[in-house]
């Protein structure tokens, strides 16, 4: 009789414990999806916005122009999107319409700086990067933290990510352009492109231009320092 009774208590602590827990992944998603839906709202009126951008470019002055307008929303959906596909799933529907946004704003990012870069005669290396989620693919991930190394090495050097196989058109119109030939992961620099795994060392080779990014980000830093000193 006692054992019957040991037996139950333990099943209901078991059961108590399995269903706290399930009530508590649910409740947390719940929040991280309607937070996702939150940026979605706001992404939304960012890519409309983008538009006005493009004209107000007109109106400024090169001196005026030191940055993407559209950089601190990127690197915030980045995050989101890192941390759903983490903990939501990459197949989640509110995840694959928050990375269908993202791109969109990686698209008028890159359009936009290059036409800043060419106007005002900035140096400028552009680099387009295409990965899959839905193939087992080792070198993706890999090139990813090189891309993502890069990025933090040169402070100037824009990299725009893509899903290669995300349902969105203007992407597949990229695929198109540059008529990538599904081998992933595909490294595009200065429309020149890197199928596979591509080392730090071999883009910095190839790009001799990095160098002056680099010490023209260091040099701005520098001035800036000086400003701020003589205040």
């Amino acid at each position: 009789m006692m054992d019957w009774k040991k037996y139950l208590i333990t099943l209901l602590i078991t059961a108590a414990i399995f269903f706290t827990a399930l009530y508590l992944n649910n409740y947390f998603n719940g929040k991280r999806i309607a937070d996702i839906q939150s940026i979605q709202s706001s992404i939304s009126t960012d890519i409309a916005s983008s538009e006005v951008q493009f004209s107000l470019l007109g109106e400024l002055s090169c001196k005026d122009v030191n940055d993407s307008i559209l950089s601190p929303e990127l690197n915030s959906l980045a995050d989101k999107i890192q941390y759903g596909e983490e903990n939501i799933g990459n197949q989640d529907s509110n995840i694959v319409q928050l990375k269908k946004d993202y791109s969109l704003l990686e698209i008028k990012d890159y359009l936009l700086m290059k036409q800043v870069s060419e106007r005002c005669h900035v140096p400028s290396v552009f680099i387009l990067y295409f990965y899959s989620n839905n193939t087992h693919c080792d070198d993706c991930t890999k090139q990813g933290y090189v891309l993502t190394a890069m990025r933090q090495k040169y402070p100037s050097l824009r990299v725009y990510s893509f899903d290669y196989d995300l349902d969105l058109s203007a992407v597949k119109t990229l695929i198109s352009i540059y008529k990538l030939n599904g081998s992933l992961p595909a490294t595009i620099i200065e429309d020149k492109t890197y199928y596979g795994f591509t080392s730090i060392e071999d883009i910095e080779k190839d790009l001799p231009i990095l160098q002056t990014l680099l010490a023209s980000s260091t040099s701005a830093t520098s001035t800036t320092s000086t400003s701020s000193k003589k205040k």
